[in-house]
Formats: C-alpha cells, sequence, structure tokens
C-alpha cells in the first residue's frame, strides 16, 4: 500500500556543553538543509537551556524550506531556539531518563553527529528497535567511535558512516527505503 506519510530522520548529536567547534555546527546545519531538501522531516532533541548540534541541524532544514519537529525534556514546550522548531513535543519525561526513547522511537532512521552519553543512548535505542544509524565519521565523540562498527556482539547491523553531510543524508534515506521493502 502506497502512503504519502514523510520519512522523519533523526538528527542527534553533542550538546554545547561539549565544546563542539564551529566546523561541526556547519556540518550539521548541512545534515538539517539536506534533510528538508530531500524532502524528509527533521527531528532533533529540542533543548531548553543550550545550543546543541541538532539544534543546528534543525536551522539548516529551517533554511531549506523543512519541516521541524522537536522533542524536548519535561513539561512545557518552552526550548532554546524558539523560532526553529514546527512542532514540539513536550515528552514529560528526564533528559537522559526517557525523552532520548520518545525522540529515537518517533524516526525511521537517525544521523549522529559527534555526541556524548545521550547520543550514546539515542544510538543503542536505535539500534535495539532496529533503526538504521548513520555517523557522521570524523566528527568525534560517539560518532567517530562507532562509524562502522556493530554496537554489541549480536551484529544486527553496523552503524554505517559517511564522509559529507549529503552522502549521510543519501544513505541514511538508502537504508530506510531499503527497510521499507
Amino acid at each position: 500500500m502506497k502512503t504519502n506519510k514523510k520519512i522523519q530522520i533523526g538528527v542527534m548529536g553533542s550538546a554545547s556543553d561539549l565544546g563542539y567547534s564551529e566546523k561541526i555546527a556547519l556540518l550539521s546545519e548541512e545534515v538539517g538543509f539536506y534533510v528538508a531538501q530531500r524532502g524528509a522531516v527533521l527531528v532533533f532533541g529540542a533543548e531548553k537551556d543550550g545550543d546543541s548540534l541538532s539544534t543546528s541541524a534543525c536551522r539548516g532544514a529551517k533554511k531549506a524550506g523543512g519541516l521541524t519537529v522537536g522533542v524536548t525534556y519535561g513539561k512545557g514546550k518552552d526550548i532554546y531556539d524558539k523560532e526553529i522548531a514546527d512542532v514540539v513535543i513536550a515528552s514529560g519525561l528526564e533528559r537522559g531518563g526517557g525523552r532520548e526513547f520518545v525522540l529515537v522511537l518517533s524516526c525511521d532512521g537517525i544521523i549522529t553527529i559527534g555526541g556524548g552519553s545521550g547520543t550514546l543512548t539515542e544510538m543503542a535505542i536505535a539500534y535495539q528497535a532496529n533503526i538504521p544509524i548513520v555517523a557522521l565519521e570524523e566528527t568525534g565523540g560517539w560518532s567517530g567511535k562507532l562509524a562502522g562498527a556493530y554496537i554489541d556482539e549480536r551484529k544486527r547491523f553496523k552503524v554505517e558512516k559517511a564522509k559529507t553531510p549529503q552522502g549521510a543524508v543519501g544513505l541514511i534515506l538508502e537504508l530506510i527505503e531499503k527497510q521499507n521493502e
């Protein structure tokens, strides 16, 4: 059965307290731009108190006229960058304690950039749920560590790696399409 449902791609990555570079932030913005350009919905972790690579990706998606959905923690829809999210979902859950499940399970595939413990959690959730993962390599963090690797000995699927933002978006769309066949 053919459906008009839009593909939902999550972009996960470091929060600003990890001190990522402006170059990495621009790569993240580019990822978001290409997600929107390819007609997919960008799903991101909407922070309440600071910037993040997910938020950078959202800004890129908005530059391309894309639809963006932010999943935030706690109550209320007040987020750090109020201008970029078309839809905000208040999970009612804690940051690092449940929001990640709502965020990841709302995606058809995820792209990771850099990343600390939150991104690692999101990658593990995606792996357990058989949601394809593409890591933008050479961005450090857990994306750099897990790009091209299996998350555990079950070897369900590899965290695929991409060198460029455009390559990451193209690859995640291929993986989603293959999974939906």
